[in-house]
Formats: C-alpha cells, sequence, structure tokens
C-alpha cells in the first residue's frame, strides 16, 4: 500500500472515531430552552401520544465511550491504520499465524488423513462415519454456507444440495470435482431472437414442466428451441445436459426462478454462475470430508 492511501485510511479512520465521540458528546449536551428531563417536549400524536424527555441511562452512554476505547486500544496494538502494524506487530504472515496454522494441522491432520482413506460414498451413508459427516458439516457451515445457506438449501442463483438435482452430476466423484476444482455455468443471452421468439420459447419451455401453455405458442417455442442453439446444451427433450452444467428443463427444480418472467429474462439477458475452487484453499482431505457430507445431504 503506497504512502498516500495508507495516510489517507489513517485519517478517515481515526476521524470517524473522534466525530462519534464529538456526536455523543454533541447529542448530551443540554441547550438553552430544551424541556428538562422528564418534561414533555411538546410533539403529540394521535391527539394524546406525547414524546418526553427522557436521555439514555448513563450506564448506556459509558457503554458507547467504552467501545471508542476499544477502537482506539485495538488500533494501536494491531493492523488497521495503513501501514501501521500495530504496536505488537501482529500480521496474518506473520510467524504467530504459521505457528497457530501448524499447530491447528499437528492436532487435525491426522484425523483428516484417516478419513480421507475412506470412500466418500461410505462416508456420506454409513453409521460408524458420523463423527466424519459432523466434521464436513462444520467445514461446510465456515467455507460453504456463505452461498448455499446454513441448511445447504441455496437460494436465488445458489443451487439446493439436499435435493437429489444436480446441474453438474451428483455422484461422489463429480461433487468432489466440483469442490475443488469450481464450476463456471453460462447460459448466453438470446435477446438478438427478439421479443416474440422469446416470448413463444419462455411458453414453450413452460410446457416442458408440465404448465398449461397456449397449443399455437408452444409448438412456435419449439421451433425457436430446435433452431436457436438450445438443443445443444438442453438437449432434444430438454432435460438438460451435466457435462454442460445445462439445467433440466423438464422438472420443477429451478436455479433463478421459473416464473413466465424470470425465466423470459433468463433467456433474453442469460446467466453466469461461478462456483470458486476450493482445491488450493482447503486440500485433498478437507475437499473429501467436504464433499461426503454434501453427498449425504441428498440420500
Amino acid at each position: 500500500m503506497t504512502t498516500f492511501w495508507s495516510g489517507w485510511i489513517i485519517v478517515l479512520t481515526v476521524g470517524n472515531i473522534l466525530a462519534c465521540f464529538w456526536l455523543i458528546r454533541w447529542t448530551m449536551k443540554k441547550r438553552s430552552g430544551e424541556a428538562t428531563s422528564g418534561d414533555v417536549t411538546g410533539h403529540t400524536w394521535d391527539g394524546d401520544l406525547q414524546e418526553y424527555n427522557n436521555p439514555l441511562p448513563r450506564w448506556w452512554l459509558w457503554l458507547f465511550y467504552i467501545t471508542l476505547l476499544f477502537g482506539i486500544g485495538y488500533l494501536a496494538l494491531y493492523p488497521g491504520l495503513g501501514n501501521f502494524a500495530g504496536v505488537k506487530g501482529w500480521t496474518s504472515h506473520g510467524s504467530q499465524y504459521q505457528a497457530e496454522m501448524q499447530a491447528a494441522e499437528e492436532k487435525y491432520g491426522p484425523i483428516y488423513k484417516q478419513y480421507a482413506a475412506v470412500a466418500v460414498a461410505d462416508l456420506a451413508s454409513k453409521p460408524e462415519y458420523e463423527e466424519a459427516r459432523a466434521m464436513g458439516k462444520r467445514l461446510f457451515l465456515t467455507y460453504c454456507m456463505q452461498c448455499h445457506g446454513s441448511d445447504a438449501r441455496g437460494s436465488r442463483g445458489y443451487p439446493n444440495l439436499a435435493d437429489g438435482d444436480w446441474l453438474w452430476g451428483g455422484a461422489p466423484e463429480q461433487v468432489t470435482m466440483s469442490i475443488a476444482s469450481g464450476r463456471n455455468g453460462i447460459m448466453p443471452a438470446h435477446a438478438h431472437l427478439g421479443d416474440e421468439a422469446i416470448d413463444n420459447v419462455t411458453g414453450y419451455v413452460m410446457s416442458l414442466s408440465g404448465r398449461e401453455v397456449a397449443a399455437a405458442r408452444v409448438e412456435a417455442g419449439q421451433q425457436v428451441f430446435m433452431t436457436a442453439g438450445c438443443l445443444g446444451c438442453h438437449g432434444m427433450d430438454g432435460t438438460g445436459n451435466q457435462l454442460l452444467g445445462a439445467p433440466n428443463l423438464t422438472d420443477s427444480t429451478w436455479l433463478y426462478g421459473g416464473s413466465e418472467g424470470v425465466i423470459k429474462q433468463t433467456i433474453a439477458k442469460g446467466r453466469a454462475g461461478v462456483m470458486p475452487a476450493h482445491q488450493d484453499l482447503l486440500g485433498d482431505d478437507k475437499v473429501h470430508l467436504l464433499a461426503a457430507y454434501v453427498t449425504s445431504l441428498s440420500k
């Protein structure tokens, strides 16, 4: 970080702390003409609902001051003010961090290594490996829940890992590859087809999952589906292709939503989904346990 940006961060951080201190002092200052404690301020709602001038309790006010003092003390001891490393000189790349990671590896590494010798399918299903699945769950809650949720049921744009529907395949080796190497799912935009064609192919896609759509619209949409390149990824019957991460359009599972408007938007504007690779971050043994836990969710 350059000296300029380091100084900029320091000024902003210290300035905000001082501003918070000034704001607390200013709001607690008694002003001329102001109602005294316990008096009615003159603000009335709904006929008889009145506001009284009751300041915060002193202990609550002191909590604000203690928070500010804690922040000052932390920034004095540890990094946070630009390039200033703090009095203790701690760094995430320093010896303390490396020592902590080494101690954790010595303690937990043999356990991970023990389970790495067991097949993912066995770890995911056999009762004697319940502790392994519990370890996988803790890894999931640390590294995966931010996208897939604590219950692994995902959200808009993030797959539900607890059902039986898989974009890239749900076999143990496929799940392991998804976690280790990541995935990139691309649905190209088709705005060039024009509004009418997009509307018709939207109707055809809806019909694939069993919804009622006018026959003429379905027929016209099927022609677009067959000629605009859709079958190249989703197949002739719309059941998708796990080698490409192309979803099955004939079921009721929708990654971004299955309403007519959302389907039309997906076709017109496309989608881009990225599952980041975790191989370098976690290593083989932790990826193995994570894959076992994720696999167990859909069994």
